[in-house]
């Protein structure tokens, strides 16, 4: 199975926006950056629109690739694009997740999905 996933990489104050998988879901306790899977016939700022709804009750506006990258867990393949995002508007978790603004030099301390692991590397050379 090819997932196709969109995540916001949200910046304020050198800290980031993240949110924890909740218990249940794959990768559950890992933290990441507010997204979701792209649906059929949505482009990636739509669906990083909705997801961020969904998720956090705010709107954004979508910027520019941060990265692609391609990660194969056992079950499944994922294709995450990170984008930069401006949040509009205060988020608050609508699924019962845990969310932080998290210091760009404490990115490396907290568990991430491999899949981010590219990511965290380069936001934290700044």
């Amino acid at each position: 199975m090819h997932v196709v996933v969109v995540a916001a990489v949200i910046e304020r104050d050198n800290r980031f926006l993240l949110t924890r998988r909740q218990d249940g879901v794959h990768l559950a306790g890992h933290w990441e950056f507010p997204g979701g899977k792209v649906g059929p016939g949505e482009s990636h700022a739509q669906a990083l629109r909705r997801e961020i709804v969904e998720e956090l009750d705010a709107n954004v506006a979508v910027g520019d690739l941060v990265l692609e990258t391609t990660h194969a867990y056992p079950e499944r393949t994922v294709t995450l694009f990170f984008y930069r995002c401006d949040l509009l508007g205060m988020p608050r978790p609508m699924l019962g997740q845990q969310m932080e603004w998290v210091a760009r030099r404490d990115l490396s301390s907290l568990p991430f999905p491999p899949a981010d692991e590219r990511l965290i590397r380069m936001l934290m050379a700044g």
